[in-house]
């Protein structure tokens, strides 16, 4: 049987729509100004006046990644609902540090970045199997592995050919790592009653093949995100994300990379960047990075028109930045990141435990 063909699509085909607004007059006597169908704040009828509209539908011969639906009307819905004492404040847009589906390499080694949980993974790729008509000779849910059976590929007439793939908890609740690991024999050797799988795939093309094929149809699932179905055995391996922040032996809180060393090393350094800290110098061989950090940011909105007439917005002090080394130390089988300021002061204990929450927030 073939293995690629089904999945591995042409050019992402975009869609754009263009947006057109239309201005109305604020000239207008009494209240008709600010109230009225065409004052300054107009009755448009409220939440109860929405429409619920069909879904955006992709055509069949086009490729698509996943809509996200951002604001659901919840089922049932109905016009002549009893309305709100108040009226709720609407569920904030999640920021995601990816989108969607995403292969990652770190150092030869690749996977699958998505925005799901293990429990939603875990049905999809089985069904990614079914539909290549592929049997599965291990499955084990709470450890997160499918393996196939051994299958052709291509015009390869000396070679067998299996896969495993392992579906690990990401950095952060809700994500999902998927790796894949290939592994091929001769055809005219017996098959082997126990597979002993390699550390590095047989052929990295074709891992990486099939990391493509995987990804590709992830991505064209529109159900990813609102699973309906999810498996419980596989639920089991989210029970905790591969970054957590604990309490050390002496109180103070620890970030707990569940990675191997260089990995931890990389991506703390990238958290680092991505949060616009300055990195004053780093040691590898010493595992520090010394940086000078004042808070996180905070997304201010600017002050409106009554704000900046009345002097709004203006003389915030930022916090005085001050120096902290973060260490990052192998310990077992954990990486422990921790930091401490350079210089103690009244403010850095607060600081510091802020700067651990800025590395965790900006791993991906």
């Amino acid at each position: 049987m073939k293995l690629f063909s089904a999945y591995l699509k042409g050019p992402l085909l975009l869609l754009s729509s263009a947006l057109f607004l239309s201005s109305c007059g604020l000239i207008g006597g009494d209240s008709a100004w600010f109230g009225g169908e065409n004052g300054l704040f107009a009755d448009e009828g409220g939440y109860q006046a929405a429409q619920v509209i069909p879904d955006m539908r992709i055509p069949a011969e086009l490729d698509s990644y996943t809509i996200d639906q951002l604001y659901v009307i919840p089922e049932p819905y109905s016009a002549d609902a009893e309305a709100f004492e108040e009226i709720p404040l609407p569920r904030p847009i999640e920021e995601r540090r990816r989108e969607g589906v995403v292969i990652q390499s770190l150092s030869g080694v690749r996977w699958i970045l998505i925005d799901a949980t293990p429990g939603q993974v875990w049905p999809l790729i089985r069904d990614y199997w079914t539909e290549l008509q592929i049997a599965l000779d291990y499955e084990n849910p709470s450890a997160g592995i499918l393996e196939t059976s051994w299958v052709e590929i291509g015009l390869d007439q000396e070679n067998r050919h299996k896969y495993q793939i392992r579906i690990e908890p990401g950095l952060h609740s809700g994500y999902s790592e998927i790796y894949v690991t290939h592994l091929q024999n001769l055809r005219e050797d017996p098959v082997p009653m126990v597979v002993a799988w390699p550390e590095e795939s047989s052929s990295l093309d074709l891992e990486q093949d099939m990391l493509r094929s995987v990804s590709q149809f992830l991505a064209d699932r529109n159900d990813i995100y609102q699973a309906s179905s999810a498996s419980l055995l596989a639920g089991t391996i989210q029970a905790e994300s591969k970054a957590n922040i604990v309490t050390g032996s002496a109180g103070d809180p620890i970030l707990e990379l569940k990675l191997d060393y260089n990995r931890a090393w990389v991506q703390v350094r990238q958290a680092l960047q991505s949060a616009e800290i300055d990195i004053l110098d780093e040691n590898r061989d010493q595992s520090v990075i010394n940086v000078r950090f004042a808070g996180a940011a905070d997304e201010v909105d600017p002050p409106g028109w009554f704000g900046r007439l009345l002097g709004r917005g203006e003389g915030i002090e930022p916090n005085e930045a001050q120096d902290f080394s973060v260490r990052i130390l192998e310990t077992g089988a954990v990486v422990n990141v921790i930091t401490e300021a350079l210089v103690s002061n009244p403010e850095s204990g607060e600081l510091n435990q802020e700067l651990l929450q800025v590395i965790n927030d900006n791993l991906s």
